[in-house]
């Protein structure tokens, strides 16, 4: 086996800052990190665990899948670390496929305490390797709490075997993980989640295998956090030995992990137990036995993959919250969709009753009707005297059919437009929608279309608005002597020629587009209620009915972008969880200075000669 650097440099663990008895050590002896950085912690793991991605963008998944491992190193990892920083020394042994690992583990403790074999995952369950003086650390679940513990043999990966090896060093223990490219997705996570958890990472990798991409992206996260690692070549032909050394050696400077040691172990045979010869994992034995030997060699590794992963959390989590932000502006980007659609809705309607659209046809010929063409319009021409005199006889004498007609005739035009702009808005909702991923992902088929009951509703708003118009007649006309002259028919009639009014959008001054619409039927109009109430009062009568029309408009409409805006909402997060992950990783960071885990000059750990 060989390794790589000078051995008195270069095969201890990376350089790291020593510091002992700080102002955080336990009264028991025990050394933590004092009150402030756990408190910290724990609020950010609050804020990490209140923060939803629930609208699909592309930051989504990766968001998620950073909270669940930000959580999980929190739980797993740092705060249990933080609270005991004497605890034993965790080595977690990962690799490829195939590595070695389990093989490895064995021999280093001289037992077969990790099953081994060809078939492929060969690891389900992590096994984690301790003195028996360390096993009550371990057993009492604050390291890895989210894993069950148990002292036989598991293929289930929510447990964690226990196993006692009195040949390894106290103050030292492995943590078998699975492959970290398992073809088993669990597989797969578990192992990042115990990386995670590491104090020491130790990486297996063999010849045929240590270009791979899934290692090297572990190895640039675990340098990311500046977690202490060391690696292990295994199953290196004699004869390649000095070649896919020098190759590996230059990969690792590449990706500024030339400081991390390397071990080589050639290619050799296995006993009747499985284990590796004691003359080949011996350099690396010595290595582990000096670094359980040495408390001071073993803080200074457990401070810099503490501090390490305690710096990264600030611009991991940074990641996170500019997530979170996406999904609020995603959600407001998707109401503004919708409110856009039927703003527009709206506004057709109001054209509607300007552009004199809603003058044609069947509205036109009923009130044409109600009035009387031929001698009406003859009388609008003459006295206005005389127009109201003969008004009065002819509202006071005539069948109540042609009102109704007209009325069902204008309730019809209106129900027609609305029906038309609710579908048009909904269509047009849909559709950008659509366009958009996260509002792809909200969208259901009916939303395409207006609500089932609109037509109902539309029905009764018109309805609800003609008797707003009576009333309103009713109201302003208290003070005049026409309401006594001609009772409630009289109101009707008025309150049909107000209807009629609100569709001109001079305030019936006839324009030519609408006397060509309804032939002379605004000035008709005009001259009924300025023969009645006069001129002012016209105005104010038909301002008034058409902004009470928009108004029960504009809540029908906004009750259907409701089927809309209650899908955002609900999916909506929290508007400031991005401002909450932000101040809870500040507070980290502070605290993190104010303990001084980083604090002094690089110490390299000692090892034994490995020759």
């Amino acid at each position: 086996m060989t390794t790589k650097g000078d051995p008195a440099t270069r095969s201890g663990a990376p350089a790291v800052a020593a510091r002992t008895g700080s102002p955080g050590a336990a009264q028991d002896g025990s050394d933590t990190a004092g009150d402030a950085l756990p408190a910290a912690l724990a609020e950010l793991r609050a804020a990490i665990g209140a923060a939803r991605f629930p609208l699909a963008l592309p930051s989504t998944e990766p968001a998620r899948r950073t909270a669940t491992a930000l959580a999980d190193q929190i739980d797993d990892y740092l705060l249990p670390r933080l609270v005991r920083l004497d605890a034993p020394l965790l080595v977690v042994v990962g690799g490829s496929t195939g590595a070695g690992k389990s093989t490895l583990v064995n021999s280093l403790v001289k037992a077969r305490v990790s099953a081994a074999g060809v078939l492929r995952p060969t690891t389900r369950s992590p096994v984690l390797v301790c003195n028996p003086a360390d096993s009550s650390w371990f057993r009492q679940g604050q390291l890895l709490p989210g894993l069950t513990r148990t002292n036989e043999p598991s293929e289930d990966p929510g447990t964690l075997q226990l196993v006692n090896a009195p040949a390894l060093p106290p103050g030292l223990a492995f943590l078998d993980a699975p492959d970290i490219d398992s073809v088993v997705d669990a597989n797969r996570a578990l192992a990042g989640q115990l990386l995670a958890a590491a104090d020491l990472w130790l990486f297996v990798t063999t010849a045929a295998r240590y270009a791979d991409a899934v290692p090297w992206e572990l190895l640039r996260s675990a340098r990311s956090r500046g977690a202490a690692i060391a690696l292990v070549l295994d199953r290196v032909p004699p004869e390649a030995i000095d070649e896919v050394t020098a190759h590996l050696s230059e990969m690792l400077a590449a990706q500024q992990l030339d400081t991390a040691p390397l071990f080589v172990l050639p290619e050799t045979w296995v006993d009747g137990q499985g284990l590796l010869p004691e003359r080949v994992t011996a350099p690396l034995g010595d290595w582990f036995a000096g670094l359980a030997a040495d408390a001071e060699a073993r803080a200074a590794v457990v401070r810099q993959t503490l501090d390490g992963a305690l710096a990264s959390l600030h611009p991991t989590v940074e990641a996170l919250a500019e997530a979170a932000d996406e999904q609020t502006a995603a959600a407001d980007a998707l109401d503004e969709r919708v409110r856009a659609a039927y703003r527009a809705a709206e506004r057709t309607v109001e054209a509607g009753l300007k552009d004199g659209r809603l003058l044609r046809g069947e509205v036109l010929a009923r009130w044409q009707e109600f009035v009387g063409t031929g001698e009406f319009f003859r009388t609008v021409e003459a006295r206005i005297s005389r127009l109201r005199d003969r008004l009065v006889a002819a509202v006071t004498g005539r069948p109540a059919t042609p009102a109704t007609e007209l009325r069902d005739a204008i309730e019809s035009q209106l129900v027609t437009l609305l029906r038309a702009v609710a579908a048009e808005a909904a269509e047009s909702a849909y559709t950008s929608w659509k366009a958009h991923p996260a509002g792809a992902a909200l969208l259901a088929p009916e939303l395409a279309h207006p609500s089932p009951d609109l037509p109902e509703r539309a029905e009764r708003l018109v309805r609800d608005w003609q008797r707003g118009v009576l009333e309103l007649v009713r109201t302003e006309g208290s003070d005049k002597r026409f309401v006594a002259r001609t009772a409630a028919y009289a109101v009707n009639a008025t309150g049909l020629a107000v209807m009629i009014a609100v569709f001109a959008s001079t305030a019936f001054i006839p324009t030519g587009l609408e006397v060509a619409t309804g032939a002379g039927t605004t000035v008709a109009a005009q001259g009924v209620l300025q023969a009645i109430f006069g001129d002012q009062a016209v105005r104010t009568l038909a301002n008034k009915a058409r902004a009470d029309l928009l108004d029960r408009v504009r809540t029908l409409l906004d009750d259907e972008a409701t089927r809309y805006l209650a899908r955002t909402e609900q999916a909506r997060p929290g508007a400031d969880t991005g401002a909450e992950l932000r101040r809870a990783a500040d507070r980290v960071e502070a605290a993190r200075h104010d303990s001084g885990l980083g604090d002094g000059e690089p110490t390299a750990l000692p090892v034994r000669d490995r020759r």
